[in-house]
């Protein structure tokens, strides 16, 4: 339950699809966006929760695939989650990029480019049976998804 060190090439994959479209965006802000009031503490927990995901996704081989079991739908799931993370994004991208379109939901899940990933990673961490994984993305979620939350209230006051 604590992990095998050891790279995860899965970890990577899961990296990769969540700093790409990240990384576009930070051209294609939505208009009228702004951090400045932002939730110190959900910001700490945030970025604490980013650095533990970030580290625990590339050191624990357990990600890795392994041979098919019950146990396997796990990660089954968890991409499934990083493919509506993927398409949440192109519907962003496409969108006119406000701050609603960017704080929206999809398929019922609230505030989905935050939700996505954080639930992807925790079905990873379910997967390869690291609690250091579970442990971290629980402090990335509060932040993470909290201040999503605190952004959308915003728009709707």
């Amino acid at each position: 339950m604590t992990g095998n060190f050891g790279f995860s090439y899965i970890g990577l994959v899961f990296l990769l699809l969540l700093f790409i479209p990240n990384i576009i965006w930070t051209r294609k802000m939505p208009q009228g966006y702004t951090a400045e009031q932002e939730n110190k503490v959900l910001l700490l927990f945030e970025r604490t929760g980013e650095a533990l995901t970030c580290f625990c996704a590339l050191i624990f081989s357990d990600f890795n695939v392994h041979e098919w079991t019950a146990w396997s739908w796990w990660l089954v799931a968890a991409f499934l989650c990083m493919a509506m993370y993927e398409l949440w994004w192109i519907r962003y991208f496409r969108s006119n990029r406000k701050l609603a379109d960017f704080y929206s939901s999809f398929f019922g899940i609230p505030v989905a480019g935050a939700t996505l990933p954080v639930i992807a990673f925790f079905l990873l961490g379910i997967y390869g049976k690291v609690v250091w994984m579970l442990i971290s993305v629980v402090i990335l979620g509060i932040g993470h998804i909290g201040i999503h939350m605190q952004h959308k209230k915003e728009i709707k006051n």
